[in-house]
């Protein structure tokens, strides 16, 4: 009786740079790994609060635990570079939670438990808040927010990240491009390119293609949200035009990315975006009844120097 050997069918067949013979298996199982991460996505989609755009989140109370650990260690950096955090009796402190709390009505996070945090550096123009609502505001940037209205457009900016919740939907991006760029290596293995795309050019492919337009999109989503946020808390929405201007000024002399290999739209953009939305501000600040006085208080303030003070 003549004996058969049973050999395994390798499930990628080499046959040299002229091509690759993916066997039966190898489709199934990427058929079936393909439905799945479809189920999946479309299972996890949701829609952004105020703009609609639908968007896939996976994440969800673990965004907060992770902003607690960021908070730490952003408090841990400031105290080892000699940066102060001001008090709250502070005028410049005071300032910041004022406007703060007008426009945390309009935020759509109620139960958020927000905590400012205004940083002593006049050196840096910079503002960003963290997942649970802690918001660091850096002192150079008080000195571009001209009134409350600029400032306005800083923190609601702010507030439009938490309410959009772009920190737990950068985290289900990563989770996303992983898959991604695991596919990628292992259709890659049999020309001997896993390691490649997998450590060298997959991570930049993924960032140019998905992380920096990911990135973009949020910031512009946050200016948009912002400013319909401080329109209907009755601050002068054309201020953020004014405000970005400024900005714009301010940083003419550093050497910026182009756009697409940016975190940032370009502050042209940026400006001309929010002039297209002006129009919708100034409706949401109508409905709101703000009313005449309420742009004479305010310039009043401002000729009083109550509302830049820093």
């Amino acid at each position: 009786m003549k004996k058969t050997t049973a050999t395994a069918k390798p499930l990628v067949n080499w046959r040299g740079w002229g091509g690759v013979l993916y066997s039966k298996t190898t489709w199934v199982v990427v058929g079936v790994l393909g439905g799945g991460v479809a189920v999946f996505y479309f299972g996890n989609l949701e829609t952004v609060p105020v703009t609609g755009r639908v968007r896939f989140n996976v994440c969800g109370g673990e965004v907060r635990e992770l902003g607690e650990l960021e908070f730490r260690k952003v408090v841990w950096q400031l105290r080892e570079n000699g940066i102060n955090i001001l008090p709250g009796w502070d005028p410049r402190t005071r300032r910041v939670n004022r406007v703060m709390e007008r426009l945390l009505p309009y935020s759509g996070l109620p139960n958020e438990d927000w905590e400012v945090y205004v940083v002593d550096d006049p050196r840096t123009a910079n503002a960003f808040v963290l997942p649970g609502g802690k918001v660091f505001v850096f002192t150079g940037i008080l000195g571009l927010a001209h009134n409350d209205s600029a400032l306005a457009t800083v923190l609601g900016h702010e507030i439009a990240h938490n309410l959009a919740d772009h920190h737990g939907e950068q985290l289900s991006q990563t989770f996303g491009t992983g898959v991604v760029l695991y596919a990628l290596s292992v259709l890659g293995a049999p020309f001997g390119l896993d390691v490649l795309i997998r450590h060298f050019i997959g991570p930049a492919l993924m960032k140019l293609a998905f992380g920096l337009p990911m990135s973009r999109l949020q910031e512009s989503e946050a200016d948009y949200i912002g400013l319909m946020m401080m329109a209907q808390a009755c601050y002068d929405p054309t201020e953020a035009v004014r405000f970005w201007e400024r900005m714009e000024q301010a940083t003419a002399a550093e050497d910026e990315p182009l756009e697409w290999m940016s975190t940032h739209p370009a502050h042209g953009n940026r400006i001309k975006k929010i002039q297209e939305w002006m129009s919708q501000a100034q409706e949401k600040r109508a409905m709101s009844q703000c009313g005449p006085t309420s742009g004479y208080a305010e310039m009043f303030m401002h000729a009083l120097g109550l509302d830049q003070i820093g």
